[in-house]
């Protein structure tokens, strides 16, 4: 008979094992690891009918606790326990061979695809804020010789943008109102023909009269240049410069891909200081507004708005994103004067740049044929007077026109285009010239308490 006092019979605790732990038309985590359930050991076993339950966990990471695993109670007997025998002993499981090599290999699994999973979330979190420029290249439709390539691989610092783009833009010198050199302003070089882009205002009255306009690189060279073309629709023109084909052209970017927010630079001469460099944001995008004195030099433009400071002289100039592409062409400068937009106003730090993608449509199309088109429905519309915010009211549909045709009529209250929102009949106006001639659009309209759409074909004019 054993004695339970010998050392060699005497219980001993169960042994644990450790547990593996996208127009408006005018603009890794970290990996948890898997654990498995703790296996308790438990002296003297439970018998064989009794059935241990375990509680379940997600796979995730959880708090540590001090807690024992819960394990099942085992039965207790009214009697007194029996002196266990060398078979009554419980044995120390020892790990087959063939565990720890599919123990890493699960490890590398897991580690494996939490890596693929983390770096997608990562790359989806990049392309949610990677700027803009990194999107695409932009369409330049038939125009030849023209720089789609950005300067900087990634977006640099403002003196890197400068750097890279002031060989490229140029200070314009025009006649007005008989007075050589009366009007300043400034221009960007569009390919490696020599065409120069600039505002049409700076431009118009010595292309008018016959003046003389000069061009002044960034080291000070002067050349004459003359007019290709000129649209004072989008207030825009080019110019051709012979024996300018060795300036450096810009890179031409993307202005629908920009963000509210996102820096910008703007070069060009503010009164007449050439070759000057301001910087600052996005301030609005798709912003409606117009430019000229009177109705008949009047530009509506879907405007990028920017608080970088643009002066008299900087009409004309590039507004670029940080790697170097120009994204618009400053144009026009809010006063506090009433709220009216002067180019002999100083800076109050909100300023307008025409899209470069409608400049690339318009510098294509005088090139083409000197002269630039503009869509039209053949309908006026209200845009004087305290601004509606419901939408455009037609004031005359004219006989023989697209708006005819399609059967607008006086008195129509146009609240979208497309399906993006007018205001207004300048915004309207500026929906309408985002398009181009023979394109069809959707007007949303308001007739005697009834809304219905009607699709309009858009007809072109010279200007």
């Amino acid at each position: 008979m054993n004695d339970p006092s010998d050392p060699e019979h005497r219980w001993a605790p169960p042994s644990e094992t450790p547990a593996t732990t996208d127009p408006i038309a005018p603009p890794g985590p970290a990996v948890p690891s898997v654990q498995s359930p703790t296996v308790g050991q438990q002296y003297p076993p439970p018998p064989a009918t009794e059935e241990v339950s375990t509680d379940t966990q997600p796979i995730g990471p959880s708090a540590p606790s001090s807690a024992p695993s819960p394990l099942t109670t085992p039965l207790t007997s009214p009697t007194a326990p029996t002196a266990p025998t060398h078979a009554d002993r419980p044995v120390r499981a020892r790990p087959s061979r063939w565990v720890w090599p599919v123990v890493a290999l699960l490890a590398l699994v897991v580690g494996t695809v939490g890596g693929v999973v983390g770096g997608i979330g990562y790359s989806e979190w990049v392309d949610d804020d990677e700027p803009s420029t990194q999107a695409g290249p932009v369409s330049t439709g038939d125009l030849e010789g023209v720089n789609t390539q950005p300067p900087l691989d990634k977006p640099g610092s403002v003196a890197r943008v400068a750097q890279e783009v002031l060989p490229s833009t140029v200070q314009v010198i025009a006649e007005f109102e008989g007075v050589e050199a009366g009007a300043t302003g400034s221009g960007f070089v569009l390919d490696d023909r020599g065409h120069v882009v600039t505002n049409n205002h700076v431009v118009a009255d010595a292309a008018e009269n016959d003046g003389p306009i000069e061009i002044v690189d960034q080291d000070g060279n002067r050349q004459n240049a003359t007019v290709v073309g000129r649209s004072p629709v989008y207030d825009l023109a080019v110019l051709h410069v012979a024996g300018a084909e060795d300036l450096k052209s810009a890179s031409l970017g993307r202005s629908r891909t920009l963000r509210v927010g996102e820096p910008v630079v703007a070069i060009g001469a503010p009164l007449g200081l050439s070759s000057t460099v301001t910087s600052g944001i996005v301030s609005a995008l798709n912003r409606p507004v117009t430019t000229g004195s009177t109705a008949d030099d009047s530009s509506y433009i879907n405007a990028i708005q920017t608080d970088a400071a643009i002066n008299p002289g900087n009409s004309g100039g590039p507004l670029v994103n940080l790697q170097g592409q120009v994204v618009g062409v400053n144009s026009a400068i809010a006063t506090n004067g009433g709220g009216s937009f002067d180019e002999e106003a100083g800076n109050i730090g909100v300023g307008f740049a025409i899209p470069v993608e409608q400049v690339i449509v318009t510098a294509e199309q005088i090139l083409e044929s000197g002269e630039a088109q503009y869509p039209v429905i053949g309908a006026r519309v209200q845009t004087g007077g305290p601004a509606q915010f419901d939408g455009a009211t037609v004031d005359e549909v004219l006989a023989d026109s697209p708006a005819q045709d399609a059967g607008l009529e006086d008195g129509d209250l146009i609240t979208h285009v497309n399906g993006a929102r007018v205001t207004d009949g300048i915004a309207l106006i500026v929906a309408i010239r985002t398009h181009q001639p023979g394109e069809t659009i959707e007007f949303t309209v308001k007739r005697d308490g009834d809304e219905r759409t009607i699709a309009v074909t858009l007809d072109g004019e010279v200007g």
